[in-house]
């Protein structure tokens, strides 16, 4: 494929984030002291280094909830491309089964992990995980979030 003249390459971000649920209910955390989002309902997520996504979920559900969880247990459920600078390509996983009891395991930046129901999610929940986890409850693979319709192509 030719790049178009004066067109240039995307640079994203790739961020995980974990979709446990326990029934009709899906498990989120009070972010704080981070100085993104803080005061508002997040899904367990955290950006892949240097590592396959699988393996930024596992790590990033083992720092923050302290839970073990087999990357065969998982399923990419929705995929959320997110407008910025750099922009960001969300990968959502839907983790069928976990070892331990999900707790704060990072008290530092969460201030409290809670069960919601994933069709009463609160209302200070981060705009584009609850985008993400709308889209699949609807069982839609990808939306995009935050690109002004000029920029659309």
């Amino acid at each position: 494929m030719t790049q178009h003249a004066g067109a240039e390459r995307e640079p994203a971000i790739i961020a995980v984030h974990a979709v446990l649920r326990r029934g009709d209910q899906v498990l989120l955390g009070l972010r704080q002291g981070t100085g993104w989002s803080d005061g508002h309902w997040h899904l367990p997520s955290g950006h892949v280094e240097r590592e396959s996504s699988l393996a930024a979920l596992v790590r990033e559900t083992w720092e923050e909830l302290g839970v073990i969880v087999d990357p065969a247990a998982t399923r990419l459920v929705h995929v959320l491309h997110f407008w910025g600078a750099p922009s960001r390509l969300n990968l959502f996983f839907e983790v069928g089964a976990w070892d331990g009891e999900p707790v704060n395991a990072e008290p530092d930046k969460c201030a409290a992990v809670g069960w919601f129901d994933l069709d009463r999610l609160p209302p200070m929940t981060v705009a584009y995980a609850a985008q993400g986890l709308a889209r699949y409850r609807q069982g839609i693979a990808y939306s995009d979030f935050g690109f002004a319709p000029e920029r659309v192509r």
